[in-house]
């Protein structure tokens, strides 16, 4: 017989606002003790010195972390210029200084600079691994980390609040986005060196801080045997992906790994009503009375399951 998993069943997403101090491996393993939940994981990396949405997933939601992933994210930071860190953040060593400090009038100019898709050269401190290591263990133990640069998109970038040693943005960008690189890059570009005094990320799709919890109140909740009420549904980060009804002999075959085939005209209608793109090719969210059933890909009539969620 196969060894019992450990823990509980529980599914849903908990919107956690990080603290600053704690990474993110140990702020899920804080909810997973907390929900004592047999499988979490979560949908997106933030460095110990940043606050603000680590999406963390649990349970089925768990097979849903690649869409969370993919959605716009949000941040609010602080820029420092006059000095360069080893790791582009304040917890790293000085090693460069400048005096010059850019008027707000040249870095508003340089801004558009930094929208739409750009270049970014990630931190040497960071979780990209080279041959099999993190940077991060190669850049502690005094390698020369050489990263090879990658495209990103920022939708938008602004300065909140100009200060001559340390202004303030709000950034709206996209997967893979380096806020360190990004303050980096814009020193540079400057004419000083600079790197990220602070950051928080305000949201990260429809995960906002309106629905934010910290891990006291997850706390008081569990002591209160209350925690179900900070979970949110599987299909939280899958707001902006369609949704198709499915009879119950659909969601059965879906469920057993097997495939639909729409040839119907009252089955293409379903899918035109439900603003999926079958002729292109779609991803759509296949659910049962309002239940998940599985994400799938829709190629013409034919209806594939990608993820089969148990629910």
């Amino acid at each position: 017989m196969g060894r019992s998993k450990k823990g509980q069943i529980v599914n849903g997403w908990i919107n956690l606002d990080k603290p600053p101090g704690l990474g993110s491996t140990q702020a899920v393993g804080k909810v997973r003790r907390l929900f004592d939940a047999q499988k979490v994981g979560h949908g997106g990396t933030l460095d110990p010195l940043a606050t603000g949405i680590l999406p963390i997933a649990l349970g089925e939601a768990t097979k849903t972390i690649p869409y969370c992933q993919d959605h716009i994210k949000i941040y609010s930071f602080t820029a420092c210029w006059g000095e360069q860190r080893n790791t582009d953040d304040a917890e790293g060593e000085v090693i460069a200084t400048s005096p010059v400090r850019p008027t707000e009038a040249e870095i508003q100019a340089i801004l558009p600079r930094f929208t739409g898709e750009i270049s970014q050269v990630p931190p040497k401190f960071s979780a990209i691994k080279i041959d099999g290591t993190r940077a991060y263990d190669l850049a502690r133990d005094g390698e020369d980390v050489e990263l090879a640069a990658r495209t990103v998109y920022v939708e938008t970038l602004e300065m909140t609040e100009f200060s001559p040693d340390l202004p303030r943005f709000l950034v709206v960008c996209g997967k893979g986005t380096y806020i360190r690189s990004l303050v980096r890059d814009m020193a540079q570009t400057l004419g000083t060196v600079g790197y990220i005094k602070d950051l928080r990320r305000e949201a990260v799709g429809p995960l906002t801080q309106k629905t934010a919890i910290s891990l006291e109140k997850l706390q008081e909740l569990a002591d209160s045997a209350r925690l179900e009420e900070a979970l949110l549904p599987v299909e939280t980060v899958l707001a902006d992906i369609p949704a198709l009804a499915l009879s119950t002999q659909e969601a059965a075959r879906l469920k057993n790994g097997q495939a639909l085939t729409f040839i119907a005209r009252p089955d293409i209608e379903r899918l035109d009503k439900a603003g999926i793109d079958w002729k292109a090719g779609d991803t759509a969210l296949a659910v049962l009375q309002g239940t998940p059933v599985a994400l799938v890909d829709v190629e013409g009539p034919n209806i594939h399951p990608v993820r089969v969620l148990n629910l």
